[in-house]
């Protein structure tokens, strides 16, 4: 089927050369997005039915119809309402999770494909892409290990995804989901370091088979875009085209702690891809947010709060970048 639909793509490119086409990205922290079932070797005890977080087959099944609902929210803009090409998601627990949420939610009538890792991470979570394969001709993927330094836990794979869409273009994809902070973010700075090197390896990797690749890096970076880390990866040729980005009904930021708003979630783009981003926003739909009883303001809506049922979306808001190719 996925060969089939690569052909008809390709054919479909000979008649449309030169055309123009608008392509939408997007990506979510989908918060701790796991099943209700225990996975081997995998520190997933928050996440059954019999922990504190009470994690039913109920409230799985609401977080998944949650998620989908928010990114079917990521498809409004201002010429129209139109699903995302492509969702690059964090926080994802495995195959069933994927399988469920493209198959079995209110998604299910977008017809996602995805692709995801299988990593270390000893909590279990993993990255993953979906993607339209009526836009987006899957060619291949890889996962790239990152390896733990001295105190490291083993963190999350790098995806690696490779498409045409139907102008012809090749689309090389990289989701990341770097170490957290937790312990200071000096003490755990080294870890994200580790993953932007490994990255930034990656890419060189694509770049050396074609040099003016179209490449989109994005992710949970869990650093901001004047970190050392991602500052490191757009020394490497690449724009941050999130920086700066902001939504329209009041976040400044994709992740919001104790009243201030940051974006730890990024995409960047290689500098040939980035003439053609038209724009990058974040996407804060005012049924993605809450009151900051607080701080004051806006936050993003979430489902936990610890173990606190809040029955909300995730803790992080979605980027949505859309380039016209």
């Amino acid at each position: 089927m996925m060969r089939w639909l690569t052909i008809i793509l390709l054919a479909l490119t000979t008649i449309s050369a030169g055309a123009q086409t608008e392509f939408s990205v997007v990506e979510l922290n989908t918060e701790n997005l796991f099943d209700t079932v225990h996975d081997a070797n995998k520190d997933d005890y928050e996440f059954l039915p019999s922990s504190s977080h009470r994690w039913t087959s109920y409230r799985y099944w609401e977080k998944l119809n949650k998620i989908g609902q928010e990114i079917i929210a990521c498809g409004s803009d201002s010429g129209g309402w139109s699903l995302p090409d492509v969702v690059a998601l964090c926080e994802v627990e495995n195959d069933t999770v994927l399988r469920d949420l493209t198959k079995r939610s209110v998604l299910r009538k977008a017809r996602y494909d995805y692709v995801m890792t299988s990593s270390p991470d000893i909590r279990g979570i993993d990255v993953a892409l979906l993607f339209s394969p009526f836009s987006f001709g899957f060619i291949s993927s890889n996962s790239f290990r990152v390896r733990p330094l001295k105190d490291m836990r083993p963190t999350r794979d790098i995806l690696y995804v490779s498409g045409r869409i139907i102008t012809g273009d090749t689309l090389h994809f990289f989701v990341v989901h770097a170490p957290s902070r937790s312990g200071g973010e000096l003490q755990t700075r080294a870890y994200r370091m580790a993953v932007a090197e490994r990255l930034c390896e990656a890419v060189d990797s694509v770049r050396r088979l074609s040099p003016e690749a179209h490449i989109i890096v994005l992710g949970d970076f869990n650093d901001y875009s004047t970190s050392r880390a991602v500052e490191f990866i757009c020394s490497h040729g690449l724009v941050n085209v999130s920086a700066g980005a902001v939504g329209t009904h009041g976040a400044k930021g994709t992740y919001r702690y104790h009243g201030e708003w940051g974006s730890l979630d990024q995409i960047i783009v290689s500098s040939s891809l980035a003439p053609h981003v038209v724009g990058c926003r974040i996407v804060d739909e005012p049924f993605l947010l809450e009151e900051d009883k607080k701080y004051g303001g806006v936050k993003p809506h979430r489902f936990f709060l610890g173990p606190r049922y809040l029955g909300g979306f995730s803790d992080h808001l979605p980027l949505k970048m859309r380039l016209s190719l």
